[in-house]
């Protein structure tokens, strides 16, 4: 570590002000602040000193992302591989040409064959995602002449996971240029972004390739070519939002053999990161204990949630069988427990009184349900509820503000 701090320190004059690299001083920062901590630090007193900086708060959402991303391997390789092993078949292309060079085979009961045939569909989506917004975020850094920050580093770790592991590498480059951009630059970069980036290049992705991020196949990592017959990668939230009227719900989810047991632990077919309800409970343990999430926002989407689908269930329904669906399969499928702890706690995005995060949380789980519910061509609803209301956060706020002042000046007026 000695030799390589040395080596940094020698090409810094290059890069500082009047040095023959000075416009590129926001890479070779970026570079430096990765590997070690920062040189400079806080002197004067008028400041508040903290362990906890943006690099510490962003490294911390990433080891709570841990679980989810190991599942995430797992997962995607265990859903390939049962599929392929069923059938006698085997991956095609380098990914196939890789495995029979491991010599890992097809097993899904290996758990080592899993992780690494997931994670050779998982890590080209991260690479991608990261040397295409990384860039980006440089490249802005360098024409506003300011530091490049760690905020891409939590949006870049999760993109990748709320996205099937079949997606084409050129729309994960789309994509996330587009949130980076779109969602975030535009704005002024880090910090002053109103939408989530993450969310954002996923949205775009949904609207622009809905072939690629959405039906009955892409979430399986099985190509058709040398998919089994009568293979479908369909979600149960799919499966049940197509049901035939009069066919109770519990049919949706019987035909995938899978119980509600698999939906918690993640074995079941889904976005990358999403699958798994008990990885995400667990990293959410680690950003509510840290105080990086607002455990009130978290608490707002569930309350929010939970009511919404108790009275739909009152009211029940013969022709759409998500609205008889309960509770507590609702949020073990889809996005909706990673959104609630990853997406919608985004300390940016979202809302900073307290207030107005439960508000801003229960709004999210209302409409997150309304419209996993109510539109079976789009049986989700997580992701845009949250980009929804992150449009209305600084509204809250600013009510929850004014209703705060009021408040003060007639206590004062009182005395």
């Amino acid at each position: 570590m000695k030799f390589l701090r040395d080596l940094l320190d020698q090409q810094k004059p290059l890069f500082e002000k009047g040095g023959k690299f000075e416009k590129f001083y926001p890479f070779y920062e970026a570079n430096d602040t990765l590997l070690f901590t920062p040189g400079e630090v806080t002197k004067k007193a008028s400041h508040v000193r903290d362990a906890v900086d943006l690099k510490r708060v962003m490294i911390t959402v990433v080891l709570a992302l841990i679980p989810c991303i190991l599942v995430a391997m797992i997962n995607t390789g265990y859903q390939a591989n049962l599929a392929l092993f069923e059938a006698g078949n085997s991956a095609e292309g380098w990914r196939g040409g890789i495995i029979d060079l491991l010599g890992i085979g097809y097993n899904p009961g290996n758990p080592l064959a899993n992780l690494l045939h997931g994670a050779l569909y998982y890590l080209p989506v991260l690479i991608v995602t990261f040397v295409v917004g990384g860039h980006i975020e440089v490249l802005f850094s360098i024409v506003r002449k300011h530091e490049v920050n760690e905020g891409f580093l939590v949006t870049g770790m999760l993109f990748p996971l709320v996205l099937p592991p079949t997606i084409p590498l050129w729309q994960v480059a789309i994509g996330i240029a587009f949130g980076v951009i779109a969602g975030k630059e535009i704005f002024g970069g880090t910090g002053k972004n109103i939408f989530n980036p993450a969310l954002m290049s996923r949205a775009f992705l949904f609207f622009a390739y809905p072939a690629q991020i959405s039906g009955d196949k892409v979430w399986t990592a099985v190509t058709d070519a040398n998919a089994p017959d009568g293979f479908s990668g369909a979600t149960a939230l799919g499966n049940v939002a197509v049901l035939p009227t009069g066919t109770d719900w519990r049919a949706g989810i019987d035909e995938l053999g899978i119980s509600w047991l698999d939906a918690f632990l993640g074995s079941i077919a889904g976005s990358m990161g999403e699958t798994s309800t008990f990885a995400i409970l667990l990293g959410a343990l680690v950003l509510v204990a840290t105080g990086i999430g607002s455990w009130r926002i978290m608490t707002g989407v569930f309350v929010g949630s939970m009511i919404t689908v108790f009275g739909m269930n009152l009211i029940g329904s013969e022709t759409n069988q998500l609205v008889n669906m309960p509770f507590h399969w609702h949020m073990v499928l889809g996005g909706w427990a990673f959104g609630l702890v990853f997406m919608a706690t985004d300390p940016v995005s979202a809302s900073y009184t307290n207030t107005g995060r439960w508000i801003y949380g229960f709004a999210i789980g209302v409409i997150a349900m309304i419209a996993r519910v109510i539109n079976p061509a789009f049986p989700e609803g997580m992701m845009l509820a949250i980009l929804f209301m992150n449009a209305f956060a600084p509204t809250i706020d600013y009510l929850m503000l004014r209703a705060n002042i009021k408040r003060r000046k007639l206590r004062y007026e009182a005395v």
